[in-house]
């Protein structure tokens, strides 16, 4: 006798070839418009579902575990970050979390490379003028930006996105630095040709270029703060594609503002979509909507991972990408 399929719910749309699988290997409840669940909504999944597959969207937060009955069992995160998800309280209650690492390591390293040329290049500036039709014509002194090449990046978190990074930049001719929790091994740090700093305010004081690629959790949170900002260069250009509360935007924004800092590229903010509205009228800043992971092969491939987690819990095996607080 065939065994019952697991039931899934899916809180967002998700490319067409993932929930085609999806269906195909699950009692899957999929979402009909690409609209983030309410909480209500997502209240009644955690009661009705063996699995639940949330996105960074979702809140699952443990006033929401707490209506979880005994039936939810895996949590497995669409996306690697899994600070919208209180993995301690899932673990108490026997819930185990997954989440889908490495897959986007070279999209958002590509990302951020495209926001660092962006910025440091005024391409949203020229795409403005030649969009309202207002090009005059080449000049020797419209809209000069700098060469990256020669600069100093320092990368804030050097986990797989931050070595792609500094992979990316050096072919740039950009000079490696960075800060991480632990420094890397030696033969991966002269591969790289990386410096290495204990120190991230005396890193962040000497660099044109500082990129944001460390994961949020409470020790990231603000780790860019108003004193920190401060130790910027004048001149210096800040890069986030990681996540928006390691930096204090309200005090960026004040930052960017008066000229204390000379630009920004930013794809993820502090609020979600409740951006600071006098960043939006900065003409130093290029804002885009958290799209550094936005490439079908790469939503494609975090799917997968997603399947493979869940068909392994179902075998009766743990998830490879099953997520632990120690891990945090």
């Amino acid at each position: 006798m065939p065994r019952e399929r697991l039931s899934v719910v899916v809180t967002r749309r998700l490319p067409e070839a993932v929930e085609t699988r999806l269906s195909e290997l699950f009692d899957i409840k999929l979402r009909d418009d690409d609209t983030p669940m309410t909480r209500a909504e997502l209240a009644q999944a955690v009661k009705s579902a063996d699995i639940l597959v949330p996105t960074v969207t979702d809140t699952i937060d443990a006033g929401l575990l707490a209506q979880a009955g005994d039936k939810l069992k895996l949590i497995a995160n669409y996306g690697a970050g899994v600070d919208h998800i209180d993995v301690a309280t899932a673990r108490q209650r026997g819930v185990l979390v997954s989440n889908t690492p490495g897959v986007l390591t070279d999209d958002t390293a590509d990302m951020t490379m495209a926001l660092i040329l962006a910025v440091t290049r005024r391409i949203p500036e020229g795409l403005a003028v030649m969009q309202s039709g207002d090009w005059q014509g080449w000049a020797p002194t419209a809209l000069m930006g700098g060469r990256v090449g020669g600069r100093r990046l320092g990368i804030l978190g050097m986990g797989r996105i931050g070595q792609a990074v500094a992979r990316r930049a050096a072919a740039f001719g950009m000079q490696i630095h960075y800060h991480n929790r632990k420094r890397l091994r030696p033969e991966i740090e002269a591969a790289l040709e990386a410096t290495y700093w204990d120190s991230l305010d005396q890193m962040v004081a000497r660099m044109d270029v500082i990129s944001i690629n460390c994961p949020a959790t409470p020790s990231t949170f603000h780790l860019m703060n108003a004193r920190r900002l401060k130790l910027l260069k004048p001149t210096a250009v800040i890069v986030n594609t990681a996540r928006g509360d390691v930096i204090d935007e309200n005090a960026l924004t004040r930052m960017l503002r008066v000229g204390e800092i000379a630009g920004a590229g930013l794809d993820v903010y502090e609020h979600g979509t409740d951006i600071n509205p006098r960043l939006r009228e900065l003409k130093n800043v290029v804002l885009l909507p958290h799209m550094g992971s936005a490439t079908l092969e790469g939503r494609i491939e975090m799917g997968e991972k997603v399947i493979i987690n869940i068909k392994t819990f179902e075998d009766g095996h743990r998830p490879p990408d099953q997520v632990v607080p120690s891990m945090l």
